[in-house]
């Protein structure tokens, strides 16, 4: 067959050549590439297997593929897709597209252990080439569809570790930014059919520069797809060939990108000739559909009677789940770096190839979202094939073929024209029938000046901008974004309730209760009133666990909350958006069979970590008690928690274990019999090892002092229980006397923790804290110390009432000029270092203060106001009211008596002696007592 097209491009190549010649210094490397790319297209046309060059997303491709398929027929269609994903393909007649299918992997084996989770997509719209093959094989009888591009595992074994890959979108500066529909692919690598971009810079920027447009989508549209649009079978194979060899033989040198490159052109055409020696398939009756820049390979392995020396490595260990995804226009454009609308415009160019060229697409049978062709498909797709003839050059003409301008466009900018501004209108512009006018004129005007015969969709956006936007936007979408909407907008597919993996399907079941629509995109309400449906209950467990496990947005409850030892709820009110969110549900759905044993491996490899420390671990317990009620995950997970606090070195977690620790205490306290004994351990633990850090924390710059408090909160709220368990106190009170802190917020700290241990009064830390304010070198620090007694708060509660007193002293003791300055920094201090202790202050402070404002200048604060009886209680001579004041009380003079080692002898009433003479019979009493009254 390869005899039939010899001499088919001479003709190109003497004018190649000759071009050559003239205009190259030297015509070895000019010439060598000019008829390397004619050689290369004469070698694919020539190709027994057919191979039909496609270009992802491309209503070209897709016009041309549906018309090759329904006079070609043929028997067997082979598929540039990774071969894992073959089973998914008959699912798509369940999806509205576009949709993506996706092989994930959330533990990798025999991969860097950083890489997971490991994901491939392949996205899938209906405007593709791909998708009008898929259809006519899986939809015809007779017909077999075989995938032949490397699998999954080996996307990522022909990677190299060092970097990933630059994508196209990192040089697009037109690509669109990640938002809501931006990220449904996540951080995925995509498959690409037809990879056609040049990965030379600077012939990309040749190109768009002389063809002056702004992106390589614009340059595209303009000078491939539009002309290609109505070419013939041959021209459009001859023409894409062409496109994918230069891009192929201008491609830098990079000895990566070119190994896997010709590795998989390998692959495919080791599988292909495979496959037809296993089925005995003839291959003139076979398609081959790949990209343009894989069709026009140079390895020996190309063809159907290329070289068999390709061995093809085994997979990895890891297991990899398959499932179908939502996507979007704008996702794909993302992800391939595209620039933004250039999908939207590519749909609905498609549909204006289909009306021109009364081509009946392909589509799946019981297909989601698709128009229906009506019945000229079926008679269509009757029609037999024609007799096959050689291929004649088709280049030579199509490059000379100058571009022509067609009215029925002037008549479609037209009507953009107005729906522009009718759209302008209802979005808030004072745009008129005048900038309508503008807009029309002004697009023929751009696309005059870029050399063009009509204008593109891109001079349209152009001009709409310039004319309606000018230099406000009134509402919350901008002209280019109402641009894109008229083009046919960001459409979003959807993954049908019969091809989600069974975790998903779980859930729209157990949520039907709710009766909503969950696989509708957007925020819905749900009300559950559990007190009168008590069967809501269950919905309530549910969306409690999906909130633990899907992204913030997806499901965010409104009214009610899910705590340790609380009562059942009453009512609960959720926002759902679980249709707009269906890609994370379905990937949940590649971790296990239900949303319980989704968490429960979550948690556990959570607290598994290598990097978990014991405030991670306890908050997996909580979890665990709290969404899955289980007890026996519980004690494992808390068991692990103890090993890691042991571990620990530092003291960054102090404060929320914590508040895990009074939280798990107080649930089983209320909930259980006796606590768990991983509880008592962990109790009893925690107070050694905080004992044990305090000291090195006090002095430690890189611990705060919120972290310092917290340990000593631990320390003082726990003590009763870990004395119980065994604990000494003297371990703490050792700890508390070895701290010697240089910082002003952790001596204070340390002040307050000894007022707790009795090691300090009260009165000597009211001292203190009057010479620090007494102190002209230490006011600017004192914020410092205001801040360590807030945050003392914690661990010493009762504290709370000194604090206001410290703070009420400075502003009525400092004299403005240093009160001014000081007064931002203290301010300052309070809100960043101790915003969630605050309340506590100011509660304290409002039972203090008196409440009106007239009352104020006679109060008195309580701190400044002296008890009447405290001097007598401290006289310590014996004098007569000592002597009433022991006649009064003659138990509590006996105890002291026994207590000194005195027999109490007391004479009778009526022999009562005057207080001189008591005094001489007892002189050892008496001076016992002089001493206990001096000491209190």
């Amino acid at each position: 067959m390869s005899s039939s097209h010899e001499g088919t491009f001479d003709a190109l190549r003497s004018q190649l050549r000759e071009a050559a010649a003239s205009f190259a210094d030297g015509p070895d490397a000019l010439q060598g590439i000019l008829l390397g790319i004619v050689d290369d297209v004469d070698r694919a046309v020539g190709e027994p297997l057919e191979i039909f060059p496609v270009c992802h997303h491309s209503p070209a491709s897709a016009t041309a593929m549906a018309r090759r398929l329904r006079e070609k027929q043929p028997k067997v269609v082979y598929l540039e897709l990774c071969e894992d994903m073959a089973p998914l393909l008959t699912e798509l007649r369940n999806c509205r597209l576009p949709v993506a299918v996706q092989a994930f992997a959330s533990e990798v084996k025999g991969f860097p252990a950083d890489w997971a989770p490991l994901s491939v997509v392949a996205p899938i719209t209906e405007a593709s080439a791909e998708y009008q093959a898929i259809a006519y094989a899986l939809d015809t009888p007779g017909v077999e569809l075989v995938l032949v591009d490397r699998s999954s595992d080996h996307v990522f074994q022909w990677q190299e570790a060092a970097e990933p890959e630059p994508t196209a979108a990192d040089a697009d500066a037109e690509a669109p930014t990640a938002g809501e529909e931006t990220a449904l692919h996540g951080d995925a690598v995509g498959v690409e059919i037809g990879d056609l971009r040049p990965r030379f810079a600077e012939l990309e920027e040749h190109l768009l520069r002389h063809g002056r447009v702004r992106h390589w989508s614009e340059w595209w549209h303009q000078y491939v797809e539009l002309p290609l649009g109505d070419a013939d079978h041959d021209t459009y194979r001859q023409v894409m060939l062409l496109i994918g060899s230069l891009f192929r033989r201008l491609a830098p040198g990079d000895p990566h990108r070119v190994r896997v490159d010709e590795d998989r052109e390998r692959y495919m055409w080791t599988r292909m000739r495979r496959h037809l020696a296993a089925s005995g398939a003839d291959p003139a009756d076979c398609l081959y559909v790949c990209g343009a820049f894989h069709a026009a390979s140079r390895v020996a392995e190309f063809g159907v009677h290329g070289s068999d020396g390709f061995e093809i490595s085994p997979r990895t260990d890891t297991v990899w789940q398959h499932g179908l995804i939502p996507s979007s226009h704008a996702a794909i454009e993302a992800q391939f770096g595209l620039a933004g609308g250039s999908v939207s415009i590519a749909a609905t160019l498609w549909a204006k190839n289909l009306k021109r060229t009364g081509v009946q697409p392909f589509q799946l049978a019981g297909q989601a979202g698709v128009k229906k062709r009506g019945k000229a498909g079926a008679k269509a797709a009757a029609v037999p094939a024609p007799t096959a003839a050689p291929a004649a050059d088709q280049l030579s003409g199509f490059l000379r073929r100058p571009p022509v301008l067609d009215r029925l466009d002037e008549d479609e900018l037209l009507g953009w024209s107005v729906e522009i501004v009718r759209a302008a209108r209802r979005n808030g512009y004072l745009a008129s029938t005048a900038d309508a006018i503008a807009v029309f004129e002004t697009s023929i005007l751009l696309a005059g000046l870029r050399d063009r015969a009509k204008p593109t969709p891109y001079d349209f956006l152009d001009a709409a901008v310039t004319c309606i936007e000018k230099d406000a936007v009134p509402g919350r979408r901008d002209v280019r974004r109402l641009v894109e909407i008229m083009m046919g907008g960001d459409r979003i597919g959807q993954v049908g309730y019969d091809a989600l993996p069974p975790l998903a399907r779980d859930v729209h079941d157990r949520l039907a209760a709710l009766g909503l629509k969950l696989e509708q995109r957007g925020v819905q309400r749900a009300l559950l009133d559990i007190a009168g449906q008590p069967e809501l209950a269950g919905c309530s467990d549910v969306l409690w666990m999906l909130r633990s496990l899907l992204p913030g947005g997806a499901v965010r409850p409104i009214m009610g909350e899910r705590g340790l030892g609380g009562p059942p709820p009453l009512q609960e009110s959720w926002d759902l958006a679980l249709g707009t969110h269906q890609r994370e549900l379905i990937q949940l759905g590649y971790e296990g069979v239900s949303i319980e044993q989704v968490l429960e491996q979550r948690l556990r490899r959570t607290a598994g970590h290598p990097q978990a420390t014991a405030a991670t671990v306890l908050g997996t317990v909580e979890d665990a008690l709290r969404y899955l009620r289980s007890n026996r995950l519980a004690q494992e997970l808390g068991t692990r928690a103890l090993d890691v606090l042991v571990t620990e070195r530092g003291v960054d977690g102090a404060p929320e274990v914590l508040r895990l620790v009074r939280t798990l205490l107080a649930h089983y306290r209320t909930a259980e019999p006796v606590l768990p004994g991983w509880l008592e351990s962990f109790v009893k633990t925690g107070y050694a090892h905080y004992c044990t850090r305090l000291p090195m924390a006090f002095t430690d710059e890189d611990a705060t002092v919120r972290q310092v408090g917290a340990m000593l909160g631990f320390l003082f709220s726990m003590e009763g229980l870990a004395l119980s368990l065994g604990c000494d106190r003297t371990q703490l009170e050792l700890a508390v006397a070895q701290s010697h802190p240089t910082d002003q917020a952790k001596t204070a700290l340390l002040w307050a923790g000894q007022v707790q241990l009795g090691a300090l009064t009260r009165q000597e830390l009211r001292e203190r804290c009057d010479a620090l304010l007494a102190n002209p070198l230490v006011l600017p620090a004192y914020p410092r110390y205001l801040s360590g007694f807030l945050h003392a708060l914690e661990p010493v509660p009762n504290l709370t009432d000194f604090v206001v007193e410290a703070v009420s002293n400075a502003f009525g003791r400092l004299p403005d000029p240093v009160l001014l300055p000081w007064l931002p920094t203290l301010i300052t201090t309070l809100r960043g270092d101790g915003a969630e202790l605050a309340p506590l202050l100011i509660r304290e402070a409002g039972r203090i203060f008196p409440g009106r404002l007239d009352a104020l200048d006679s109060w008195v604060p309580p701190w400044l106001a002296q008890p009447a009886a405290a001097p007598a209680l401290r006289r310590p001579s014996g004098g007569p009211r000592g002597l009433a004041l022991l006649a009064a009380h003659p138990a509590a003079c006996d105890a002291a008596a026994q207590l000194l080692g005195c027999e109490p002898v007391w004479l009778s009433p009526v022999d009562e002696p005057s207080g001189a003479v008591l005094l001489a019979a007892h002189p050892e009493t008496a001076v016992a007592l002089g001493r206990l009254l001096t000491i209190r």
